[in-house]
């Protein structure tokens, strides 16, 4: 309350607060010329050290990098203490975005069958290729990245980005494929999203003698590390972030 009033009093008289707030002129002013209390004064150390390892991480580290790196140098606090405390000094981490949707079926064409059935076991290199479309965010915007990946070997055999999700993106990630390892008679195999669908990608498959095969869901599993490093990569490095090691050496 005695907080209110010293923000307050550049607006009105510190007699009148007072009245309002059922509070005595000489309390406000004792409160005045009390000294910071411990806890204040801890408040204080700390904020300091977050705002230095805040800005080592180059903005984008949150309350909870900052408090294992505070538990790193033996600083024992609270994970919500540390989010109250940069709240209050005005500083925020990188946050991921809510991605761009990836995957839009298209009404008008029909999907191929599918001829895996979420079995993603494949016995030798170029009988099955598993493709889906991720993004990455940058300052500029979402990149889009298409990839192609053997489903023996998991390697990444194709790829393509852009900055859009037309068909001519997978188009490129399967034209780099079959560049690299020139098979024959392998399953591609995607989600139904438009880009899969459409007559020009799937011309491109009869052309190269590839056979389509699209699963009703999401890619399986064996796709969804991509997603997740993908992500962190860029919540770190599209941002200029560093590791934590890397912050340690300087």
């Amino acid at each position: 309350m005695f907080a209110f009033i010293e923000v307050e009093k550049a607006h009105y008289p510190v007699a009148r607060l007072c009245r309002v707030l059922g509070v005595s002129r000489s309390g406000y002013y004792a409160w005045r010329e009390r000294p910071p209390s411990a806890r204040t004064q801890s408040n204080r150390v700390l904020t300091e050290r977050i705002q230095t390892i805040h800005e080592r991480s180059r903005g984008t580290y949150g309350a909870p990098r900052i408090h294992a790196e505070l538990r790193y140098d033996s600083i024992c606090c609270s994970r919500k203490r540390v989010a109250r405390l940069l709240r209050l000094a005005g500083l925020q981490g990188c946050h991921r975005r809510k991605g761009p949707r990836t995957t839009r079926r298209s009404p008008e064409m029909a999907p191929a069958p599918d001829l895996v059935k979420r079995d993603f076991a494949a016995s030798a290199l170029d009988q099955l290729w598993v493709a889906d479309i991720t993004y990455v965010p940058t300052w500029a915007g979402f990149l889009y990245l298409a990839v192609v990946l053997d489903a023996c070997s998991r390697r990444i055999v194709g790829w393509a980005m852009a900055e859009h999700l037309r068909t001519e993106l997978v188009i490129e990630a399967v034209e780099m494929a079959l560049w690299q390892r020139r098979p024959a008679g392998v399953i591609h195999h995607s989600d139904q999203g438009s880009q899969y669908t459409s007559l020009a990608f799937g011309r491109r498959l009869r052309e190269a003698g590839m056979t389509a095969s699209m699963g009703a869901g999401a890619i399986a599993s064996t796709m969804r590390w991509r997603r997740v490093s993908s992500r962190r990569l860029s919540a770190n490095c599209s941002r200029g972030g560093r590791s934590r090691r890397a912050m340690r050496r300087g």
